[in-house]
């Protein structure tokens, strides 16, 4: 048959009249959701009957089916047809006619297939060598043809399923570890592929695959719900880019959740999060049940007898073996359940009690322990009893299990019965690119980190109380650390802490990002800056512990948040606001010695009226920090002394920016030469970083340095050709820049803060703008979170005092301008 015969066919069978009326049903508001993925299997069922019936005209033993989603009845507007052409091998050459005749109008009207021609026995010989072609025919579906053919195979496969299921089973599961390795937790992710990551589509799938085999069954509760969730949303994601992607892509989002009627982007991903959390908690629990089950009938019967300990009074099973751990709950068959003897009803802290048991333990909680919990225990009365109190404490510094056991209660939904202020952040998405997690995970994320500092305080239990609340302000209008606060206490005071404990609590929520900000964003050598984190913390106990908070907040946070540069930073500031909060007095910075190798680099740029630099690699941690294994470079010091002269910061970032040298960290300030010694000099103490590769050599940047400032090297040009040489991607468009003053931060300069997606000269820009605008930078703080960078600058005016209050203003709009323009 030739390439016009077959379109003549196709055209003969209608494909321009399926193709009008699935554009009608795609189009029509009044249908969506199950009803019009079944109406659109529906309609291509008819089409292709129609195409098979044309085409199989005196063929016999011969049928059409759908396997895979389609095999579900699950058609989304752009998913492909998983068509199946079975026959019984007695005419091979009319059956390769009909499948022409079926596959190339779905073709031509440019629809996905995914097809092949099989008899039963090639069908199942290739389901058995492929676990994806087996997954694809437990949904099998007759369309069109020899029924009987269909159900035959439909009969052999599942048969071959259950018998195979001892060896098939592993082999899913660890096909679906490797994707989730892959793919990463669809309850997390920012722009999620709702089929792929696990607790997606895929993993729904695999349950059902899990219950077909008969071996072991999902959670059903609440399961179709998620799946039907999931599968919405791929709809109105096909719909709306008018491809066939499972990826939600973050410039999609809003239009996805207009499309579903949602209120915005952010209910969009929770909804989602929600329903992915369910599937991975549900095939968490599946899997636990499909090893206990094939470790069961791995021994022997005699065998399992001994170590069972018998059989069970009534039955003719073996008892299985129970170990208690706490008062009401037992280990049975590696997971935590209720004693025979547990009164969940007469007993409001066996929650507790059974969760911290379970996380000391390193043990899951059974399903059944959980959801009898939730079905019967009584609240707890307010304020909590200390016993459930310590257990609390218990469960959140157990370390890792925490996390298994947490999800475990609020699967259940006894988290937000316990903490009722835990249903604003649950599943609340963070559209931050340095945060891993929702808000809850990272809650629960901080806790399991404090619990690694619980020897660092001397009280662990308000760290990490103070861990699982820093940021339950979020989902609240304004400050989420103001909000925050406010809610620490109500919690803090209803979980049964005294109102000294209380007081602590909600201090360290309200400045859980104080000492990081401050070590990163201002000058540590300012009286003011250490004096105001010292007003705020009142007290070297909770310094103490919120020096362990704010370590354990950024490394839940991410890789980008905290460094050893960022550690040694923080140290550094604890270290200078503990004196205070000691009665000793900040030094004055005009006051401060220079080292002798600063004074050194002085003298000799002043003798010879040019730059003098150095670089020298930094690993040792600081003062009073423990080191670690192998030491992490804090990045490379460089020391640069310059004859005092107008462009100097301008002028040394640019340079950097040419030579990829990321700046973490920049003080720039004059030292007073020995008497006898004329002129003035500028001193810059940097940290930097190579983006890749080593580091150029100092008598490079120094020769560069010189030619920038006799104004002999373009680096403006140099960096625009430089960006020019590079392609333009697509991607998200960054937020415009933001500029603030902040008055009351120094008594001796004016703090202008920057904040700005990061950018290479980025530095070079704003030093260049500040010159323009003719003020003196005293100190400079950079600090880069992920593609973020929010740098403050302490500027005076000509004659070294702080900018008059409109000046600064104007400074501030005209820098914003710039980084604007």
């Amino acid at each position: 048959m030739t390439g016009t015969d077959v379109q003549k066919e196709a055209e003969d069978s209608g494909p321009s009249g399926y193709a009008a009326a699935r554009l009608r049903l795609l189009t029509e508001e009044a249908r969506s959701g199950p009803p019009r993925r079944a109406a659109l299997a529906e309609l291509t069922d008819d089409w292709l009957t129609g195409l098979f019936a044309a085409g199989a005209e005196g063929l016999r033993g011969a049928s059409l089916v759908a396997v895979g989603g389609y095999g579900r009845g699950e058609l989304s507007p752009r998913s492909d047809l998983d068509l199946l052409l079975l026959h019984d091998g007695s005419d091979t050459k009319a059956v390769a006619a009909l499948a022409d005749r079926l596959w190339y109008p779905v073709w031509d009207l440019g629809l996905d297939l995914d097809h092949s021609v099989r008899t039963p026995a090639e069908a199942r010989k290739t389901a058995g060598e492929d676990l994806k072609v087996q997954l694809g025919l437990l949904d099998a579906r007759h369309i069109a043809g020899d029924l009987g053919l269909t159900s035959s195979l439909r009969t052999a496969v599942l048969a071959d399923w259950r018998n195979q299921a001892p060896k098939r089973l592993p082999e899913l599961q660890e096909l679906c570890a490797e994707r989730a390795e892959r793919q990463g937790e669809l309850q997390y992710l920012l722009e999620p592929d709702l089929k792929e990551a696990r607790g997606g589509l895929r993993d729904a799938t695999a349950l059902r695959a899990v219950a077909a085999s008969w071996l072991a069954d999902a959670p059903r509760e609440g399961l179709a719900d998620a799946r039907r969730r999931l599968l919405d949303v791929r709809d109105a994601l096909h719909l709306a880019t008018g491809r066939a992607t499972d990826r939600l892509a973050l410039q999609e989002q809003d239009q996805v959740a207009a499309e579903l009627g949602l209120l915005d982007a952010d209910t969009l991903l929770r909804q989602v999060y929600e329903a992915a959390r369910l599937i991975s908690y549900a095939s968490d629990v599946t899997w636990r049940e499909v090893g206990r089950v094939l470790r069961s009938r791995a021994v022997r019967p005699r065998l399992r007898a001994m170590l069972g300990g018998g059989r069970a009074p009534g039955s003719g099973k073996p008892a299985a073996e129970r170990s208690p751990l706490a008062e009401g709950v037992v280990e049975q068959d590696g997971e935590v359940v209720l004693a025979r003897a547990a009164r969940p009803e007469r007993d409001p802290v066996l929650p507790l009690r059974a969760a911290a048991a379970a996380a000391q333990a390193g043990l899951p909680l059974s399903l059944h322990a959980v959801r009898r919990l939730a079905a019967t225990v009584r609240p707890l009365p307010t304020p909590w009893p200390a016993e459930a109190r310590e257990q609390l404490v218990t469960l959140l510094g157990s370390g890792r299990p925490t996390i298994e056991v947490w999800e475990a209660l609020e699967a259940e939904g006894l988290i937000t019965r316990l903490l009722p202020d835990w249903e604003r952040v649950r599943c609340r998405p963070q559209r931050n690119a340095v945060h891993l997690w929702t808000v809850d995970r990272h809650l629960i994320e901080t806790a399991v980190r404090a619990s690694e500092f619980t020897r660092r305080v001397s009280r662990p239990d308000l760290l990490l109380v103070a861990a699982l609340l820093h940021d339950i302000g979020k989902g609240w209008p304004g400050d989420h650390s103001v909000a925050g606060e406010i809610i620490a206490k109500d919690v803090a005071t209803r979980i049964g802490f005294d109102r000294h404990d209380v007081t602590v609590i909600a201090t360290l929520v309200r400045h859980h990002l104080t000492l990081i900000d401050t070590a990163t964003r201002r000058d540590l050598e300012d009286p003011a800056t250490v004096r105001s984190v010292a007003e705020a913390v009142a007290s070297e106990g909770t310094l103490e512990l919120l020096h362990a908070l704010t370590e354990a907040d950024a490394l839940a946070t991410g890789p980008a948040a905290w460094s050893s540069w960022r550690g040694s930073l923080v140290a550094d500031l604890v270290k200078r606001v503990s004196a205070v909060l000691a009665g000793d007095a900040p030094d004055d910075p005009e006051e401060a010695a220079p080292t002798a190798e600063q004074e050194r680099l002085a003298l000799e740029a002043a003798a010879t009226g040019s730059p003098v630099l150095s670089l020298r690699a930094q690993t040792e941690p600081p003062a009073g920090q423990e080191p670690s294994g192998d030491p992490e470079p804090l990045g490379v010091e460089l020391l640069i002394a310059v004859p005092d002269q107008p462009g100097v910061l301008p002028a040394v970032a640019g340079v950097l920016a040419m030579h990829r040298l990321t700046v973490r960290t920049a003080e720039l300030r004059s030292l007073h030469l020995p008497d006898g010694v004329d002129g003035s000099v500028l001193l810059l103490d940097w940290r930097v970083a190579a983006e890749y590769g080593s580091l150029p050599q100092a008598a490079r940047l120094r020769s560069d340095l010189v030619r920038a400032l006799d104004g002999s090297l373009d680096i403006a040009g140099r960096l625009a050709e430089r960006d020019a040489a590079y392609p333009r991607r697509r991607g998200v468009i960054a937020p415009a820049a933001r500029v603030s003053v902040h008055p009351a931060a120094s008594r001796l300069a004016t703090v202008i803060e920057v904040r700005s997606q990061d950018a290479p000269g980025l530095l070079f820009r704003i030093g260049r703008a500040l010159e323009d605008a003719h003020v003196q930078v005293r100190s400079a703080h950079v600090s880069t979170l992920g593609a973020n960078a929010v740098d403050a600058f302490y500027v005076t005016g000509p004659e070294g005092a702080p900018l008059p209050g409109d000046e600064a203003a104007a400074v501030a709009r005209k820098l914003e301008e710039t980084l604007r323009g």
